[in-house]
């Protein structure tokens, strides 16, 4: 079954964390590459992190060690954690997946990259 349901939103206040998790009903997705993307009210949706097929990951540069992906193929969840959050990481946050093994660059990442995506989890963060 190919859906993604991304939990773990919330309201933070500046310098918290938040762990984020996208669950996905596919094994075929445990070897394919997953991400996650974010958009902030009247902004282009942005990558964030790329998990690949292999679990390395890429980063954008934005992120400078704050956020970690890991992927649990046990339980079929893609995590996010996001430590030392500021307002500027207030948005709603995506899970995506496509096919192939390797992510593009999330700092050039597309929407349209993307084939499958989920319905998104709000995060919010207070100054």
């Amino acid at each position: 079954q190919a859906q993604l349901v991304e939990s773990g939103g919330g309201s933070v206040q500046n310098g918290g964390s938040l762990r984020l998790s996208c669950e996905y009903f596919d094994d075929e997705l445990n070897e394919r590459c997953m991400a996650w993307f974010r958009q902030a009210p009247g902004r282009k949706r942005e990558g964030v992190i790329g998990n690949e097929g292999d679990h390395t990951s890429k980063y954008a540069n934005f992120v400078k060690g704050r956020f970690t992906v890991s992927r649990d193929t046990t339980k079929r969840t893609l995590y996010l954690q996001m430590n030392r959050l500021t307002p500027e990481d207030t948005g709603m946050y995506y899970c995506a997946a496509k096919r192939g093994v390797r992510c593009p660059d999330p700092n050039y990442a597309e929407k349209s990259d993307y084939g499958l995506w989920g319905q998104g989890t709000q995060v919010t963060v207070s100054s």
